[in-house]
């Protein structure tokens, strides 16, 4: 069984950062993507990155800003949040799918897993 816990999300200033955490329980080393998305009030749920072994894909938005990695040896996703704006505030989920399809493809109607969500929020 799949399961994603998203943890430190937080209340920042503009131009702050923070790292993000998922541990990923029954997810294999190998064979799988792993990706964060976010979904601000109101608004669609986005894709923000994604990670399968050692190539990392980035949504326009985040790039240069944004780092995603993942621990193999402790089965943890990161996302590094620099230079973080208001249009960054948004609830950030965790997910996780089969490699069938490049990892590049974030739609989220093609990942099965997710986690809770995390809020972050922006503001002065």
């Amino acid at each position: 069984q799949v399961q994603l816990v998203e943890s430190g999300g937080g209340s920042v200033q503009p131009g702050e950062s923070l790292r993000l955490s998922c541990v990923a329980s029954g997810v294999p080393n190998s064979g799988y993507c792993m990706a964060w998305f976010r979904q601000a009030p109101g608004k669609e749920r986005e894709g923000v990155a994604s990670i399968f072994i050692s190539s990392t894909y980035y949504a326009d938005f985040v790039k240069g800003r944004f780092t995603i990695s993942r621990d193999t040896t402790e089965n943890t996703l990161y996302l590094r949040m620099n230079s973080l704006t208001a249009e960054d505030t948004a609830i950030y989920y965790c997910a996780a799918r089969p490699r069938v399809i490049s990892c590049s493809d974030r739609r989220s109607s093609v990942f099965p897993y997710w986690g809770q969500g995390t809020q972050v929020t922006v503001s002065a």
